[in-house]
């Protein structure tokens, strides 16, 4: 079996920086995230785990430092913008996870509609489909979050706090999902503070005050530094 960390990285962050008011809040990160693998960001609060992977995704520059990714990514975020009056169903959510792939202007076809429809099926909520995205209950949403991030077919996922606040049937549908995504090829990241998610990573970076200040193994795999 090759080790996730022997391959060319999906994603690589060196010596990266992030202020803000002109105070660093992450500082000389260095971070490589390979395929077939499942890293786990850990930490207390304000450590800036959320803002790494906002730098991750692309959706925040560092100050200072270098972002690499090869492929695409799919950011799921811990909880999504959508006014509770909008009238937009479960199946319309996890479809914008097709729009990055299909590009502006063209129409969904067969296969976005089928990845949109397995996406459902292995959140378990293809029986919401139509349902109002505002009806849903904090763990059915995230499923739906998640099932986006699915659809997109990302070579990066990145999932900010995935199992937060989560009943046990969705966090571990959830958890069970994250590790098929890494056996299939995917590089996985997640910011958690959830044990038995730690527990099932291949790698914990713990963040404390911006800076990395260790690295473990959930199940034993080894770190290639970056």
């Amino acid at each position: 079996m090759i080790s996730p960390t022997s391959l060319a990285p999906a994603a690589r962050l060196s010596d990266v920086h992030v202020a803000f008011d002109g105070v660093d809040v992450v500082c000389g990160v260095d971070l490589r995230v390979a395929p077939e693998e499942l890293a786990a960001i850990a930490g207390p609060n304000g450590a800036g785990k959320s803002t790494l992977l906002e730098v991750l995704a692309g959706t925040r520059s560092p100050r200072r430092g270098q972002r690499s990714v090869s492929g695409a990514v799919a950011f799921v975020p811990q909880r999504a913008a959508i006014p509770p009056r909008l009238p937009v169903t479960v199946r319309d959510v996890v479809a914008v996870g097709v729009w990055g792939r299909l590009g502006p202007w063209r129409r969904v076809d067969g296969e976005a509609r089928a990845a949109v429809a397995r996406s459902l099926s292995r959140m378990e909520i293809a029986d919401l489909a139509s349902s109002p995205y505002a009806s849903l209950s904090g763990g059915q949403q995230q499923r739906t979050l998640l099932a986006q991030g699915l659809a997109r077919q990302a070579d990066l996922l990145l999932l900010d706090e995935p199992t937060t606040g989560l009943d046990a049937e969705s966090s571990l549908r959830i958890r069970s999902v994250l590790r098929e995504e890494a056996d299939r090829g995917v590089a996985v990241v997640c910011v958690s503070h959830d044990g038995a998610l730690l527990g099932e990573a291949d790698r914990v970076v713990r963040l404390e005050a911006g800076r990395v200040v260790a690295l473990g193994s959930g199940t034993g795999l080894p770190y290639s530094g970056s």
